[in-house]
């Protein structure tokens, strides 16, 4: 029995109008003459509402639940029908279920009617005597609730529901609110932008976020006419039938690119968008010191790249891969999703390919990849044990690598992958590793002081010192090894934080908070001479 059902049963037998369900109120029944009746003491949550009218929503209505935020439909219980509108707010879910009269002819049991206004009171228009009859596509009636006890006629069909415009995207044009907020934050220099139900939009610019008011608050229903101008028609379709999409957005009235996400929360859709400039980074910009810039000349091996998401991975490897461009005469084949940076042909020939649009799946494309000729290699994220095997058999079969995973440190890298296979394989997986590895670039990003923000980047360089130690599986003994050979490049986190806080790129506390290993952090702070007490949020000259 639906908690629903020990609600409804009141109204018949007090006699009510209607019963009212809202967020953080009690339970009420409304009288003719507009008197209320509470029928519990205590409050519902918006938790408890949203199972109560899950409970009770058909499953041939959750699809149109999920896009409009808003349904009605009928409901029998103990042979009285009951029509049910049931409504999403920015607080939760709000319900108002009438009885039908005897003599009205509702829509069939669990199809969608014409959605009655929860702040309404208007009496529902009676249908004609002779409806027309329903679509070909129209939803089968859901069936009739367990609790009923008296058979009723069969009802007439209702009007079938409005659908989700499924007009092919790619030939609409930008949707006028959607210009304006990329504008915004093209102008404004952020880096993404949040869009969600119930909620006005927010800017993430220099690592905060922001609220934007002056755009007003999304209704679910403005967001849907605003997303599906962006992705193509299957890209759109995808999202319909399963509520996630990831593309790239080609926004040429602000200069830039968009990485997309579609996705549907709770409350209904929403969207993040990131802006990914036309032109490749700069390396000079960037700061990317000569060792790393190096790695766009190696013959052979695997380069990875990594760091938590929005750390600027991507924005790395695109520029190493500039390099390449520019001073090599080589094949160069990119498997992302959703494509970034597009790069044009300088002395290189590139081919950049989708997963989901080009590909099936990165270790598909990675697969194939091995039969197209190509002397570098980018893996846009190396997710699952079997593309970073196949990543591993390519660098050591003489092509040059570059992959991103989401490791907090370089030496770290070392072991996640080693650990994503099974303990009979590790051995020989160290084995490969020290073969293949030549560098690991581990980077976080921080708010510059002044404004906008910089890249901190470990580097590890695979030296024959370094190979031996990760064959024997001593990788615990490898900072100690970076630390003697600064020679080759290399440097640890917290040396580089120490640098850009003494160098006044940044605040010893912003350094404190993205640090992996804080005691450390601390350590080498007080050995710098530099005065912090990250209990107070203190920094001083040294």
């Amino acid at each position: 029995m639906a908690q629903l059902d020990k609600l409804l049963q009141h109204i018949v037998t007090k006699g009510s109008r209607a019963l009212r369900l809202e967020p953080n109120q009690p339970p009420f029944l409304e009288f003719q003459g507009g008197g209320t009746q509470p029928l519990l003491a205590q409050a519902l949550p918006p938790t408890m509402l949203e199972h109560i009218t899950q409970e009770v929503i058909p499953p041939q209505l959750l699809g149109t639940w999920g896009q409009r935020g808003q349904i009605s439909f009928e409901y029998l219980l103990g042979g009285v029908n009951f029509r049910i509108a049931i409504e999403r707010s920015a607080i939760g879910n709000r319900l108002k279920a009438e009885p039908i009269e005897p003599n009205f002819a509702g829509a069939g049991a669990g199809q969608e009617i014409s959605f009655i206004e929860l702040e309404s009171d208007r009496p529902a228009a009676p249908r004609p005597a002779a409806p027309a009859p329903p679509p070909a596509t129209e939803l089968a009636p859901a069936p009739v609730h367990a609790s009923a006890a008296v058979p009723t006629p069969a009802p007439a069909p209702a009007p079938a529901p409005q659908p989700v415009p499924a007009v092919a995207p790619a030939h609409r044009p930008l949707h006028p609110l959607a210009l304006e907020l990329f504008m915004a934050l093209v102008r404004e220099k952020g880096s993404d932008i949040h869009c969600s139900s119930y909620e006005v939009p927010i800017f993430r610019v220099n690592g905060e976020l922001e609220d934007r008011g002056d755009f007003g608050v999304l209704s679910p229903s403005q967001l849907m006419e605003l997303m599906i101008t962006l992705p193509n028609q299957e890209t759109w379709e995808k999202f319909l039938a399963t509520n996630d999409g990831d593309f790239a957005y080609g926004f040429e009235q602000g200069g830039c690119r968009l990485r997309v996400n579609f996705f549907q929360d709770r409350v209904g859709p929403a969207f993040v968008a990131r802006v990914i400039p036309n032109e490749i980074p700069d390396p000079d910009r960037l700061g990317l010191p000569d060792p790393i810039r190096q790695l766009a000349l190696l013959p052979k091996g695997l380069v990875l790249v990594t760091g938590p998401t929005g750390s600027g991975k991507s924005t790395t490897l695109a520029a190493i891969i500039d390099l390449a461009n520019q001073q090599r005469m080589d094949h160069i084949l990119t498997i992302e999703d959703p494509i970034e940076f597009v790069h044009p042909r300088k002395k290189c020939l590139i081919n950049q390919r989708e997963v989901h649009t080009h590909t099936e799946s990165f270790k598909s494309g990675l697969r194939a990849a091995l039969r197209e000729d190509p002397d570098i290699i980018l893996v846009g994220e190396m997710r699952d044990l079997e593309t970073i095997a196949i990543a591993l058999e390519t660098a050591i079969t003489g092509h040059l690598v570059f992959g991103t995973l989401h490791t907090s440190s370089a030496v770290g890298t070392i072991d996640r992958i080693v650990d994503q296979f099974p303990a009979d394989r590790q051995q020989q997986i160290r084995v490969m590793l020290a073969d293949a590895l030549k560098a690991v670039i581990s980077q976080v990003l921080l708010k510059k002081i002044g404004g906008g923000r910089v890249a901190a980047l470990e580097s590890l360089f695979i030296t024959p010192a370094i190979s031996n130690l990760m064959r024997e599986g001593k990788v615990f003994q490898i900072p100690s090894a970076m630390q003697v050979g600064r020679a080759y490049g290399q440097r640890l986190m917290n040396d580089v934080l120490i640098d850009m806080i003494q160098d006044k790129k940044i605040t010893a506390m912003d350094a404190y908070m993205k640090c992996p290993d804080k005691d450390t952090f601390i350590q080498s702070v007080k050995r710098a001479g530099i005065n912090f007490d990250p209990r107070a949020g203190l920094t001083g000259e040294m």
